[in-house]
């Protein structure tokens, strides 16, 4: 297949008419560029430009490369281009999980900040538990992951994305319905609404350090379901729970989210894995960091006035 470098020097004199101007248009010298024409010209086995020492005129098969030939070159143009934007991230594919929990507002507006700042990398997305993210991201068939509290990897790593202030979850009617926000000492006697620990471990286990740091040991009740959408318990009015604010934009009338005080947070983490970063798992991160700051995540409940 002849050069393209050559297509394009022809391609350059056939539209000047004139070999030195062609030259002067592609910074090379004239001997040079006349040598590129004269090899395509002995490629294809055509006369392409007739020469005098008056002028340079294409001749019919010259016309036709010339019509086709810049096609030619454009569009190699734009492969070249689309190619080396694979190599910076800005095409690819991501596949992201994340917990249902994240669903009402993290993963949304993580998901949606990425596709307008790079609308053409494809976004798979995947709703899982956390163990399921955390072995996704881990062997690869998950490019990353949004999950609240996970465990030390040595092989992820993990990029804080939000400090969730925490809240009571509970009905209209609930004697604590009234208030600002809810002392954490207030929930020694409450039933609290809480995962199975095997669940997420970490996630867990920081509801119960909140507890304990508070002094106090609340009635657990386990949660049947690993995501249950009505929040059936406190809808009943037979449980309070400790969520996220996330979950307060998306109620029903009847249940009602008041923050914890003193103001405490839960961390959310997007993982990644630590070696082999690829350029779109670098755009992601990039997003995830301006999502953070835009959104302000990376406040303390304190800073963001939800003390109470």
């Amino acid at each position: 297949m002849p050069d393209l470098h050559r297509l394009r020097c022809f391609l350059a004199v056939a539209r000047e008419r004139n070999f030195t101007r062609a030259a002067e248009q592609l910074h090379i010298a004239q001997p040079a560029l006349s040598r590129h024409v004269r090899q395509l010209e002995q490629e294809l086995g055509v006369r392409l430009l007739d020469r005098t020492t008056q002028y340079v005129e294409p001749t019919e098969a010259g016309r036709m490369l010339m019509e086709r030939g810049a096609a030619l070159c454009e569009e190699a143009d734009r492969l070249w281009r689309d190619v080396r934007a694979y190599a910076d991230g800005e095409h690819g594919t991501l596949t992201i999980g994340y917990s249902a929990s994240l669903g009402y507002e993290t993963a949304p507006e993580l998901l949606a900040a990425l596709a307008e700042r790079h609308p053409a990398i494809t976004v798979d997305t995947r709703l899982l538990s956390t163990a399921d993210i955390v072995g996704g991201v881990a062997d690869g068939t998950l490019d990353a992951g949004l999950v609240r509290c996970p465990p030390p990897l040595p092989d992820l790593v993990r990029t804080t994305l939000r400090l969730e202030p925490q809240g009571v979850l509970m009905h209209a009617e609930h004697p604590f319905a009234d208030r600002r926000a809810v002392a954490t000492a207030d929930l020694g006697e409450e039933t609290l609404l809480v995962h199975a620990r095997e669940a997420n471990p970490g996630h867990h286990d920081a509801i119960m350090e909140i507890l304990r740091s508070a002094g106090v040991s609340p009635r657990l009740q386990p949660r049947r379901l690993s995501f249950d959408a009505a929040h059936t318990p406190v809808a009943q009015n037979k449980a309070v729970s400790i969520v996220g604010q996330s979950a307060a934009g998306s109620l029903p009338a009847h249940l009602v989210w008041r923050p914890l005080t003193p103001a405490t947070t839960v961390e959310i983490h997007l993982l990644t894995r630590g070696s082999g970063t690829t350029p779109t798992v670098a755009r992601l991160l990039r997003t995830a960091s301006a999502t953070a700051r835009a959104h302000g995540w990376l406040r303390t409940a304190d800073a963001a006035g939800l003390s109470g």
